[in-house]
This record gives structure tokens, sequence and C-alpha cells, in this order.
């Protein structure tokens, strides 16, 4: 009984292996494009609202999840334990762990930046900014001597607009974008950082020559002014400005381009509208405030961002890619100098939000996804 059984077994696999070769499913039609057609690859997943990602001089990863843990991924997609030594933060709503950012001088210093919710009591919180050294041994990789260099000022409650995003520019200084933690009236108040960007030194110090040095009523570490939550920012690869985008309200989401101690307008100024409705803006211009080079009306709610100069997409070199998180989708936004002269939404039948977008070192284009179980996606050409 037992010889027959095991007989009948190994006739039923060997005139079924043949059947399962024709029946094999096909490979997923590519994604296509004006330009390339691309396939999405997922590298990672089981990430808890992954927020930031910064590449390792090995092209591994350093990612951020929103609940208050770093995590090293290599490009297979196998994931470290959490680093030791990221600070304590305030993981509410929009707060927690955001992005991080690594020394321009990586190679000697293994310096990592972090920003994140930092908790002030009583319910408050405000960004910060840290800095750690990053040690890897056979027992795990931690974070060591770890600092804070920046936090704004003043706290605020509840768990909204924390901004957060970093930018080395190419003479070292750190770039920090900071929301207004919906108190949009402290977007236009020079004392504090709410609603601002702020240019500081790597080590937290301020640059003599930032733009409002010598104001004993205006906070020294501040470069522009009248933002609301920005949550993207990069650097441009050829004219070495920042760029910035920004959530507006219901419409209005901004790129801007800001320059030192220039006022972009919020809430003074804007193209979208309240959440209830309501008007909130007298006009969309005033004299001494600037306007954005771009804005959507609906809102796409806009994070991550990313100039792309890569050779495994051609032709999209130059063009700038931004995650929208309300849209659900890539934008991909072709570019004449400071003026946007071209749009294309990409991966809209993904249904997934887009936290953040990077380069990779080896040309290919990284996406963080917005959720419980979020991934880091790999988008590759389509004959790859």
């Amino acid at each position: 009984m037992k010889a027959s059984l095991h007989a009948l077994l190994i006739a039923t696999i060997a005139t079924s292996a043949p059947v399962m070769a024709q029946t094999s499913a096909k490979p997923p039609e590519p994604n296509r494009s004006e330009h390339h057609d691309f396939r999405v690859e997922t590298v990672a997943d089981r990430l808890d609202h992954p927020w930031g990602l910064a590449f390792l001089p090995d092209g591994r990863m350093l990612v951020t999840e929103r609940g208050g843990r770093l995590r090293i991924v290599t490009t297979s997609g196998a994931k470290s334990q959490p680093l030791a030594g990221v600070p304590l933060v305030f993981a509410r709503e929009q707060g927690g762990l955001l992005d991080v950012a690594l020394s321009p001088r990586f190679a000697e210093n293994r310096l990592v930046y972090l920003t994140y919710a930092e908790p002030r009591g009583g319910g408050k919180a405000g960004t910060a900014v840290a800095r750690g050294r990053l040690v890897e041994e056979i027992t795990g990789a931690r974070l060591d001597e770890v600092q804070v260099i920046f936090q704004q000022q003043p706290a605020a409650g509840g768990g909204g607009h924390f901004g957060s995003r970093l930018a080395f520019a190419k003479d070292g200084r750190l770039f920090v974008t900071l929301g207004e933690r919906y108190q949009s009236d402290r977007a236009q108040d020079l004392s504090g950082h709410l609603g601002k960007v702020v240019r500081i030194e790597a080590d937290g110090s301020v640059p003599g020559d930032n733009p409002f040095i010598g104001r004993s009523d205006v906070r020294p570490e501040l470069w522009s002014y009248g933002h609301r939550n920005p949550q993207s920012a990069a650097i441009h690869p050829e004219t070495g400005k920042l760029w910035t985008v920004e959530h507006g309200p219901r419409g209005g989401d901004e790129i801007n381009v800001p320059l030192a101690g220039l006022n972009y307008g919020w809430p003074v100024i804007g193209y979208g509208i309240d959440y209830s409705g309501a008007k909130l803006h007298a006009s969309t211009h005033r004299p001494g405030m600037e306007q954005p080079i771009h804005y959507w009306v609906p809102s796409i709610a806009p994070s991550g961002m990313a100039f792309y100069t890569g050779d495994q997409f051609p032709r999209w070199k130059g063009n700038l890619f931004v995650g929208a998180l309300a849209m659900q989708h890539l934008n991909r936004l072709e570019l004449d100098g400071e003026r946007i002269v071209r749009e294309e939404r990409l991966l809209k039948r993904l249904q997934e939000r887009i936290r953040d977008v990077r380069q990779g070192p080896d040309g290919l284009i990284y996406l963080l996804t917005d959720h419980p179980d979020g991934r880091i996606l790999r988008l590759m050409p389509a004959g790859n």
C-alpha cells in the first residue's frame, strides 16, 4: 500500500511539472511614461511609516520609521535591527523620527543627521536636529556621541506640521525646513522658527553671513520665512540653490527656491482655501512677498523630492521628482531654468502614498511609501 502510494506521488510530480512550466504567470506589464517604460521592484517591506532615506557609501540605506526606529537596509532588502542611540521622539500624528542625511564628510567623520519631533513636556513638541557617529560592529550598529544641534522655538502643542527635511548645501552648510505647527501667523514672526527655513553650520552654530545677522529682534538662524509645512528639500545639482516643496491647505501646494531673507507669504497670500471651504487669503500677491515657481490646485500633498542626474533614465536627466501623499503618485517635472514647463504623474495605479524620493548611487530612483506596512521601492528601466 505504501509502495503504491509512493509510486503514485512520483508519477503525479513527473507528469505535472511540464504543465506548471506552461502556466507560469506572465511578468507584470511595465509602467508607461512619456520618455521611459519602467518597472517597480520592492526592495524591502514591513517598515512602519518610513519617512526618510539616505544612502551609505556602499549602497546600503539608512531608513527612518516615524515611530522612532532607524534601520540599515541592504540593496537586497535585508533589514538590520533598530539602531541604538536614536533620540526619544514625539510619535504622535505627523510627529516622530523624520528625515536622515549623511555629513558631506561622512567618509572621514561617520556623522549621521536626524530630524525629529522632540518632546518638550506638557504635551508640546518641536522639530529638532541631532547628529551622531555611526558605529557598526558584529553585535550591531548604533549611533554614538549623539548631540542635539538645533531645537525649533517655540515648542507647540498638537502633532502636525513639523516640516523637517534636511539639505546640505555645496558649501557644507545645512538647511532645515520647519513647519508652522498649525500656528499660521507665526510664519511671519521673525522672533521664532515656526514656518521658516533655517541655515546652520554642520555643528549647529550660525553662519556669519546669514541674512538677519545683527538684528536683535530676529533669530540669527533664519534663512527665509512665510512657509507653511515644507516636507521636501533638495539642492539643485547645477546652481547649488535650495529648492523646497511645501503643503498648502486645500490647494496651494508650492515649489519655491527660497532666497536669503525673503518672505514666501504664508498665511497672507496663497492659492488655497481653508479645509472648511472658507477663504484664507485676501489675494494671491502682495508687494514684498515672493511667488512660488509652481503650485498645485487641488493639492497633491507633496513630500520628498529629488533632482535626477543619473544615466539609467537618460531622458529624465535634469527632471525634478516629487512624491504625492494625497494624490498617491510620483510627479515628474521638466524644468527650463526655474520654470516648470511640463508635468507627468507616474505610478497612479500603485495607489500608495509616496513619502520620500531619492536617487541611488546606482542611478535608479528609490521611493518610500507611507503606510504601517511601508515599502522601499526601486524604479528600474523596463529592459533590465
